[in-house]
């Protein structure tokens, strides 16, 4: 099972949703930089369960631990080892659904591939997973806002069929987290709070679209092949529990417009270097970054598990209904947020320190 990102900064994530621990090894993170548990666990608390009405009642700290890498507050440039133990586990909401096999789901498709699976709470597959993911992130980010000068923010901007309005050049990280639903839109917040609290009290689930720019990014970073910046960006995010759809800049929308409505002009820059006067490629182009904001979407679709009764099949193949147990989220999107913002920093850290590389030669 590969359980590794990146090129130059790796991460390797371990641990299942009701197991002891989960946490993360990341390498190629450079020495000397400042680092402290309380800025990993910033980021940390943005993803945890329980922090209002809206997520999963399971009530866990999430509280990181590194256990290797750092010396007097430094990184050492070796391998950085981060742990969070899981406090709240309790596998035995999940005995009545071992030989069951939950709809859309990674119960089936998991056991199909190993011939066995971790019945509690998904093993690998819970989103649980995403904790050794946004402790790495929260290194990656303090690499590219304080070296590189390189700011990642995301937010919900959909919830089922409820838009927000929210300005990609102004929007903070203080509107965001304003609102229960990281939806800067406060009169779009409200409607979607409804909406999610109406569809847990029916014993169902709503799914939306996270979205995320990188502003200040210089041009250069990626590839023109097989390692273009939009497609390790697309990698990363649709590695994420519940992902379901990718798009960069104009996105799907682009199909719509001419090649002379969807060509981003080039105008001189008071920097010294062109700028372009639209943006629908993104910040992106031809596999590499040309300085422009980043600008994508991650669609998510709605929890798979849900109390509502369900039909399905269990291991010897004979039809059952599912009444699910345990405590899932009735929206994954107020948490995922975190979750998008830590594989875009990881994967702009990644390619920052490869066109380093290239630089000094």
């Amino acid at each position: 099972m590969a359980s590794q990102l990146g090129t130059l900064f790796r991460i390797s994530t371990f641990g299942e949703s009701h197991g002891g621990a989960v946490g993360v090894v990341v390498d190629g993170c450079p020495p000397r930089l400042a680092l402290s548990a309380e800025e990993i666990q910033f980021d940390l608390d943005r993803r945890k369960p329980g922090q209002s009405q809206l997520t999963t009642p399971r009530q866990e700290e999430d509280c990181v631990e590194i256990l290797s890498g750092l010396f007097e507050g430094e990184t050492l440039g070796t391998s950085i080892g981060l742990v969070v133990r899981n406090k709240d586990a309790r596998p035995s909401s999940y005995e009545d659904m071992q030989d069951v096999f939950r709809p859309s789901h990674a119960d089936y498709t998991t056991e199909a591939k190993y011939g066995i699976r971790n019945w509690q709470g998904g093993g690998r597959a819970s989103a649980r997973e995403t904790i050794g993911r946004v402790a790495a992130g929260a290194i990656a980010r303090k690499i590219l806002r304080e070296v590189a000068g390189i700011e990642v923010l995301a937010w919900v901007s959909r919830v089922h069929d409820i838009d927000a309005e929210v300005d990609r050049d102004s929007v903070t990280l203080e509107q965001v987290e304003a609102q229960h639903t990281r939806c800067p839109d406060v009169s779009a917040s409200k409607r979607m709070e409804h909406a999610i609290t109406a569809a847990r009290d029916r014993g169902d689930s709503l799914g939306g679209v996270v979205d995320c720019v990188a502003r200040n990014v210089p041009a250069g970073l990626g590839e023109p092949v097989f390692d273009k910046l939009e497609a390790d960006l697309a990698r990363g995010l649709m590695s994420l529990p519940a992902t379901k759809g990718f798009e960069i800049g104009s996105g799907f929308g682009g199909t719509r417009m001419t090649g002379l409505e969807h060509n981003d002009p080039f105008v001189p820059g008071d920097d010294g270097r062109p700028h372009t006067t639209s943006n629908h490629s993104g910040g992106i182009q031809g596999g590499i970054s040309n300085g422009e904001r980043i600008d994508l979407r991650i669609a998510f679709k709605p929890t798979a598990t849900i109390r509502s009764p369900q039909n399905t099949v269990n291991r010897a193949g004979e039809a059952v209904v599912l009444e699910a147990k345990g405590r899932h989220d009735p929206c994954v999107l107020p948490r995922a947020v975190p979750m998008v913002e830590a594989m875009v920093c990881l994967t702009l850290v990644d390619h920052w320190l490869r066109q380093r590389a290239v630089d000094v030669l």
